[in-house]
């Protein structure tokens, strides 16, 4: 048994002052008064800040120099797991971008064994390469396809944990949305110049999420409010968020709390290879990118992910945005646990749930991160 105490606790919702967080055997026993935490075990005084339920990142293209496309191996998985991992990140998404057949392949065959072997990998998020070449970003649009028949069922058959697939309805019909969606597929919408209407019709189908909230999509006007405008309007939807300073203007971010709340945006890092300590240069399919001050970019300007964790992102809202740090780290935990169908066992400081936490500063940096109530090491181990 181990007695947290000696930090705010943040269960997901709400902090709690002078309480104790108990675990044992991996998962959460009780979130106790201070004076009524159990005598015996190992007791650890954090000293001050604050602990959380771990972050949960759903969009995860890379970090600590590895990209997920270029290495679609379980060893790479690790590594990037756990270059997040330091940063507070206990549940993530390995992200696999528009690509060729047989890297998305190997991308999906690698996640499900990477689900059993990598603590904290959840399962896969496709991101392409059924998306609409009108809004490809740095995707390359010569491998942007139609869904056919046979990708859905080999989606499905390939799913292992959780799968995130982001799409248009531009390259895949809505009977095919409905297919994954019933199927048990998270299926978001993205990289989509569709009108609010044709939107609608996705969220209708079954689309739960919107891939990057603003990036690659049609923006809210007056009488046509795209996907955008779609996507703050319905209450079913959730919004992934890059709040990085350069992808969105933080306006824009504080109009998206607004309209959301912090049950509808799950933040995310979108991050490539240079985040949680990669180098500023990377190879995407032949192509060098360039962390450019706080952004990522090809050689024609064009955005290419973000480098950021979601320390980072949880800081940056908290601090330059000034959104109240509850909802800040809600849409760091329970919401992305809510999203991807998870919030029954992460997420959450509350009995019967997984013991992953991270300990952060009053400054935001990361003290002490547990997965399964296993201290994480820097050399990647844990005690």
């Amino acid at each position: 048994m181990k007695v947290f105490y000696g930090a705010r606790l943040f269960d997901g919702e709400r902090f709690f002052a002078d309480h104790a967080l108990v675990v044992e055997s991996g998962a959460i026993r009780a979130l106790v008064g201070f004076s009524d935490r159990p005598i015996g075990g190992e007791t650890i005084d954090l000293g001050g800040g604050l602990l959380s339920p771990g972050f949960i990142d759903w969009q995860v293209n890379g970090g600590g120099g590895v990209l997920f496309n270029a290495e679609p191996t379980v060893e790479a998985v690790a590594r990037i797991a756990h270059a997040h991992r330091l940063e507070g990140v206990t549940g993530f998404l390995p992200t696999v971008v528009t690509d060729t057949p047989d890297v998305l392949a190997a991308a999906l065959t690698t996640a499900r064994k990477a689900h059993v072997r990598v603590p904290g990998a959840l399962g896969v998020h496709v991101e392409g390469p059924f998306i609409d070449p009108l809004r490809a970003g740095v995707h390359p649009p010569e491998l942007i396809r139609p869904m056919r028949e046979k990708d859905a069922e080999a989606l499905i058959a390939m799913r292992a944990g959780v799968m995130v697939v982001t799409l248009a309805p531009a390259s895949v019909p809505l009977a095919l949305i409905r297919r994954l969606a019933g199927a048990g597929i998270v299926v978001s919408l993205g990289h989509s110049d569709a009108t609010a209407e044709e939107a609608q019709a996705v969220f209708d189908a079954g689309a739960r999420a919107a891939t990057h909230l603003f990036n690659a999509m049609s923006q809210l006007h007056s009488r046509a409010p795209g996907v955008v405008g779609a996507a703050l309007a319905d209450p079913r939807v959730i919004c992934g968020l890059i709040a990085d300073g350069e992808h969105v203007h933080p306006a824009a971010c504080r109009a998206a709390f607004a309209a959301k709340g912090p049950g509808g945006i799950a933040l995310i890092s979108d991050a490539m290879p240079p985040a949680a300590g990669g180098p500023d240069h990377f190879e995407m399919q032949g192509r060098r990118m360039s962390r450019v001050g706080n952004k990522l970019v090809d050689d024609a300007g064009t955005l290419a992910g973000a480098a950021i964790t979601m320390r980072e992102a949880v800081r940056y809202a908290a601090t330059t945005l000034g959104l109240p740090l509850d909802a800040v780290l809600k849409t760091a935990t329970l919401t992305p646990a809510r999203l991807l169908g998870l919030d029954g066992r992460i997420g959450r400081l509350a009995e019967g749930f997984a013991a992953d936490l991270v300990h952060l500063t009053e400054a935001f940096d990361v003290a002490g991160v547990w997965i399964g109530g296993k201290r994480v090491e820097e050399n990647g181990a844990f005690s």
